[in-house]
């Protein structure tokens, strides 16, 4: 691993240097047809994929074990332990181990992964995405789009470089429609304001690839942009979060190849999305996510704070937020410190989350801990136990968990996916990084992903 995840595509983008959530994944698995299609808006209640997929079907998304029955505690228990799973940001919580870059990072990954290009009328009619889908290639769709033909507003006139503007205060930002929304491939990258400058860092780093002469073409542009991406992906967000250790084990050989044991594609033509990997494992990025991020030398900003400036995107990028990275990635030479340490893999989120403004949903379930916990139910995920022993590891028991059971027969002597992968880096890891069954779950969908392409 180099210096942090991405310190090549900034030094070639020629900007601040920088160096994987992902904070936010997957919430576009239900979308109620009533309703715009937008990140983390959802009918949590109700399951319109895991009634049509069901256990023996894939097609945009599908269940890697179909043999596990769905877990269903009863939803009073669930809202019971996502109310606990608050926690105030602090020293102690902090992960030595992991910058908070790479759970931007993880966040543009997903994103990635289930980019969509069904026009927004077909989505609403078809809100589970079993016709139209884009496959989860790693192909940066998010970043280009259809092309120049067909989206021209991302590129400039010469149809190989990608459009960068100016705000008034001269900061460098993504091209904006009157209403502050960006004119990106997907509109999730300006969620919040970190996420939208890690996109530019690959707008500019597609650039710079042409300016050098590296690249003389637009293909041969995009192809050292994805490749580079590709290599972030692999050399330094998974041997983050799941130990390079593990990556040597699913990836073996010189070239390496993927050795897989349970995931499997279907086809690699159009390889089937896990619901254990969307709904849960690559979730495990909402315990890392800090309130309050450090940018640059003036301070720090919150995430989501209405009564204060904080870092909501869908807007031009004020000076006063513009990112110093070496602040969310290690760089060669830059200052040690302050940087933005990543918050710790456990049962515990920052209390914004907890409490999510408007602009990010717009029902009344305003946590995001019980947003994945009720969704999880609706689609039917197996308990983490049972995942555990379809991959022949020893589970971990509730009281490991520290999970309230007996005393709570609801339970039934089992634990939420999500919550169970969350508590396993916690116990197994010391929230360092995923534990076993979380790892394994999240390199083999990545690395048998990216196998296909």
């Amino acid at each position: 691993m180099i210096a942090g995840a991405g310190a090549a595509i900034a030094a070639v983008g020629g900007c601040a240097l920088f160096g994987p959530l992902g904070t936010a994944v997957a919430d576009e698995l239900t979308v109620a047809p009533d309703k715009p299609w937008k990140h983390a808006i959802g009918d949590p209640r109700g399951s319109d994929i895991a009634s049509t997929v069901g256990k023996q079907t894939e097609a945009r998304f599908g269940f890697m074990f179909k043999d596990p029955p769905g877990y269903g505690p009863p939803d009073e228990l669930l809202q019971q332990l996502a109310a606990q799973m608050g926690e105030p940001t602090g020293a102690a919580l902090e992960n030595p181990d992991i910058l908070s870059g790479e759970v931007f990072l993880g966040q543009f990954i997903d994103h990635d992964m289930t980019f969509d290009r069904t026009p927004m009328p077909e989505q609403e009619l078809d809100p589970k995405g079993l016709v139209n889908f884009d496959s989860p290639f790693f192909d940066l769709a998010s970043v280009y789009g259809r092309g120049p033909d067909l989206d021209p507003q991302f590129y400039e006139a010469d149809g190989m470089h990608m459009r960068i503007v100016r705000t008034a205060e001269g900061v460098e930002d993504l091209p904006r429609q009157d209403d502050g929304t960006a004119l990106i491939g997907d509109p999730r990258n300006d969620e919040n304001l970190i996420l939208t400058q890690l996109h530019l860092l690959f707008l500019k780093f597609h650039n710079r690839c042409l300016d050098t002469r590296l690249a003389k073409t637009l293909a041969e542009a995009q192809r050292l942009t994805r490749w580079h991406f590709q290599w972030v992906i692999v050399n330094d967000f998974l041997k983050a979060v799941v130990g390079a250790e593990l990556v040597s084990q699913v990836l073996q050989g010189s070239p390496p190849k993927p050795k897989i044991d349970f995931y499997k594609p279907v086809d690699a033509d159009r390889p089937m999305m896990p619901i254990e990997y969307a709904v849960a494992a690559f979730r495990f990025g909402h315990s890392m996510v800090r309130g309050r991020y450090t940018l640059n030398a003036a301070g720090a900003a919150p995430l989501f704070d209405p009564t204060s400036p904080d870092l909501r995107g869908n807007r031009p990028l004020p000076a006063a937020f513009e990112i110093e990275w070496w602040r969310f990635f290690p760089v060669p030479g830059a200052p040690t410190s302050p940087r933005n340490q990543a918050r710790l893999i456990d049962k515990k989120l920052a209390i914004p989350l907890l409490n999510l403004p408007p602009t990010v949903v717009k029902d009344p379930m305003v946590s995001l801990a019980q947003r994945n916990l009720i969704r999880g139910k609706r689609l039917g995920l197996p308990a983490g136990q049972d995942v555990a022993k379809m991959m022949k590891m020893k589970p971990l028991s509730n009281s490991e968990l520290g999970l309230p059971d007996p005393g709570m027969p609801g339970w039934a002597g089992k634990a939420p996916l999500w919550f169970y992968i969350l508590r396993e880096a916690e116990v197994r890891q010391g929230g360092r990084r995923l534990g076993p069954l979380g790892a394994k779950l999240v390199a083999e969908v990545i690395v048998g992903i990216l196998s296909c392409d």
